[in-house]
């Protein structure tokens, strides 16, 4: 008995603080980087988005690979990976 308590105190510290972090980092993690897929795939032409970069412009295509923008009244055009765009800007 004396050995299976000396295990448990010396382990159990380990295994507290890995369901500490998982509660802590991992699963908000996995919320938000699922929130953030559903915003991706739910993007359509004429959404205004934000990129990664602070560049704000509407959606003009969308296929699989990137998107397109038009960044400006001269309707500029910027070919971004999906992955380059951070938010979907509401219209209030």
């Amino acid at each position: 008995m004396d050995n299976i308590s000396v295990l448990l105190f010396n382990v159990l510290p380990f295994v507290l603080v890995f369901v500490i972090f998982y509660f802590l980092v991992i699963l908000p993690e996995k919320k938000r980087k699922k929130k953030y897929q559903g915003m991706l795939d739910e993007l359509k032409v004429n959404d205004q988005v934000m990129t990664r970069g602070g560049i704000v412009g509407k959606i003009a295509h969308i296929d699989d690979k990137g998107i397109t923008i038009e960044t400006s009244a001269a309707k500029t055009r910027i070919k971004l990976d999906k992955s380059g765009i951070s938010q979907k800007i509401k219209a209030d």
